[in-house]
C-alpha cells in the first residue's frame, strides 16, 4: 500500500516538472522568435554553408594531394623495376645468374609494391572524382542559397518598412503613439491656459481682481464707462432706423411724381412759416432715449 502511494506521488511530481518543463520551453521559445531576426538567421545559415563547403574543398585538396604523392612513388617504384631488369639482363649477359636471379627477386618485390600503390592510386582517383562532384554540387547549392537569401531579405525589409509607415500612418506604432501622447498634452495644457486667460479675463472685467500694473480700478467708473459705450450703441442704431425710415416716402414720392417736384422748397419756407425740422432730425431726437437725454438745468443750477 505504502509503495502505491510513493509511486502516485512519484507520478504526480514527474508529471508537474514536465508540465513546468513545457511552460518554460514555451515561454522561451516566444521570447526567442520574438528576439529572431530572420536576416541575421539566414546570414548565418550562409556562413555556415561556405565554411561546409570550404572543408569539401579542402578535403577534395587531402585527397588530390595523397594520389599524388602515391603516383610519384610508382613512378619511383616503376623506375626501380626497370633499373633492376637491366642489371639482371646484364649480370646474364656477363655470365652471373646468381646477380641476374638476386636483381630479378628485388624486382618482383618493387612490383608487388607498384601494384599495391596502382590500387590505392586508382581508389583514391576515385575518391576525388565523388568530392570534386560533390563540392560542385554544394557550391551551386549554396549560390542558390545565397540568391534566394537575398530575395528573402530584401522582401522581409520592404515588408517591415512597409509596416512601419502603415503603423505610423494609423498611429499605432510606439514613435507616433509617443509623438500622438505629447501632441495630446500640448493640446490639453493649451486649452487650459486658454480657458484660465478666459477666467482672468472675465475676472479683471468684473471687478473681482485688480490690475497690478495700471493701479486699482473703480468699480463705479467701470459701470458708467459700460452704460456710455452702450448709449453710444443705442443712439448709432436710432440713427441708422432714421435714415432707412426716411429714405422710404422719398422713394415712393419720387416713383409717382417722377422729377417735377425736385426743385421745389419746402413747405415750411414756400408759405414763410417757421422752419419744422427734416423728419429724419424729427425721428432721431425721437429715438434718443430719455435716459440718454442732457439733463436740463433746474431752478437755481448754474
Amino acid at each position: 500500500m505504502a509503495t502505491k502511494k510513493l509511486m502516485k506521488g512519484t507520478a504526480a511530481r514527474m508529471g508537474v516538472m514536465k508540465r513546468v518543463s513545457l511552460v518554460f520551453k514555451a515561454k522561451a521559445n516566444k521570447a526567442l522568435d520574438k528576439m529572431e531576426d530572420p536576416r541575421e538567421t539566414l546570414d548565418y545559415s550562409y556562413q555556415r554553408q561556405l565554411e561546409l563547403l570550404t572543408k569539401v574543398r579542402r578535403g577534395v585538396a587531402d585527397v588530390a594531394t595523397s594520389r599524388k604523392r602515391v603516383e610519384l612513388q610508382m613512378n619511383q617504384l616503376q623506375q626501380q623495376a626497370n633499373k633492376l631488369e637491366d642489371q639482371a639482363r646484364k649480370a646474364l649477359g656477363m655470365g652471373r645468374e646468381d646477380l641476374a636471379r638476386a636483381a630479378l627477386e628485388r624486382k618482383a618485390s618493387a612490383q608487388s609494391q607498384l601494384n599495391d600503390l596502382q590500387a590505392q592510386y586508382a581508389q583514391l582517383q576515385a575518391e576525388e572524382e565523388k568530392l570534386t562532384v560533390a563540392s560542385q554540387r554544394l557550391q551551386a547549392k549554396v549560390d542558390a542559397f545565397r540568391t534566394r537569401k537575398e530575395t528573402i531579405k530584401a522582401t522581409y525589409t520592404a515588408a517591415e518598412a512597409q509596416t512601419r509607415i502603415n503603423e505610423a500612418f494609423t498611429g499605432i506604432s510606439e514613435e507616433m503613439g509617443d509623438v500622438g501622447m505629447a501632441i495630446q498634452r500640448a493640446e490639453d495644457k493649451t486649452a487650459q491656459m486658454q480657458a484660465r486667460a478666459g477666467a482672468i479675463d472675465e475676472l479683471m472685467a468684473s471687478g473681482a481682481l485688480d490690475d497690478a500694473v495700471g493701479g486699482r480700478r473703480d468699480d463705479i467708473q467701470s459701470e458708467l464707462d459700460m452704460m456710455a459705450a452702450s448709449s453710444d450703441v443705442e443712439r448709432e442704431l436710432s440713427r441708422l432706423k432714421g435714415e432707412l425710415t426716411a429714405g422710404a416716402p422719398k422713394q415712393l414720392e419720387g416713383g409717382a411724381n417722377g422729377n417735377s417736384q425736385a426743385g421745389q422748397a419746402p413747405q415750411g419756407q414756400a408759405q414763410g412759416g417757421p422752419y419744422a425740422p427734416p423728419p429724419q432730425a424729427q425721428t432721431q431726437s425721437a429715438a434718443i432715449p430719455a435716459s440718454d437725454r442732457p439733463a436740463e438745468p433746474q431752478d437755481g443750477e448754474g
